[in-house]
């Protein structure tokens, strides 16, 4: 009985920070463009990139769990920026950079594993292959495996989405404009890896269309 209940504790305790991650992910969509369907397509991407690239069950869980917390530091970014319906000036621009910083800053250092794997999503989804990304400018495998993912998954999704500034691209103009990013902005392997599964990333997002759809 007492085993019963320490396991189901257990799982009672990981319920709640799934919720937790869950709803401070939310939260970060009222400070930009994106959609609460760009979460939840973005992470089911994430998770099948990941298993294919050789992730685990549990593991690729993880990632899909942590996904949505890969923006939470634009909480920390002025409305007026973030808001703003216009391009962004060159300040402005570099005051959003911060954000993966401040991302890393709110979740802070715990002892849970699935806040650490998020914290390091939101620090590392903006760094590219070539050294040229944000904030820390590293470079091909330095940048962790699940922040290479997360920006992958994040992209396509963004590309293949209409937003107020911009139309949707095609599945075969993104997917042009990613080959093309092979070896720049993403890791080249796991840009094979999405070719690889493309069918199921067209099915996720065919099931979870646009609010506007």
């Amino acid at each position: 009985m007492k085993t019963h209940l320490s396991l189901v504790q257990a799982e009672e305790l990981r319920r709640t920070r799934l919720q937790v991650i869950q709803r401070l992910g939310r939260a970060s969509e009222y400070k930009d463009n994106e959609t609460g369907t760009h979460i939840i397509r973005m992470s089911y991407y994430s998770k099948i990139i990941a298993l294919a690239y050789g992730y685990s069950d549990d593991d690729a869980d993880d990632l899909f769990h942590a996904a949505p917390m890969h923006d939470i530091g634009k909480i920390g970014i002025p409305d007026h920026i973030m808001l703003k319906p216009g391009k962004l000036t060159d300040s402005e621009f570099e005051e959003i950079k911060k954000h993966p910083l401040i991302g890393a800053e709110i979740l802070g250092d715990c002892d849970s594993s699935l806040l650490l794997l998020a914290k390091s999503v939101s620090l590392y989804h903006h760094e590219k292959w070539d050294g040229t990304g944000y904030p820390h400018g590293i470079q091909g495998e330095q940048i962790p495996i699940e922040g290479r993912i997360i920006a992958l998954a994040d992209v396509f999704d963004a590309l293949t989405s209409k937003r107020p500034y911009k139309e949707a691209w095609s599945v075969d103009t993104t997917m042009d404009y990613i080959r093309e990013q092979s070896g720049k902005h993403f890791d080249p392997t796991l840009v094979a890896v999405l070719e690889q599964e493309l069918d199921k990333m067209l099915e996720i997002k065919a099931k979870w269309p646009e609010d506007d759809e």
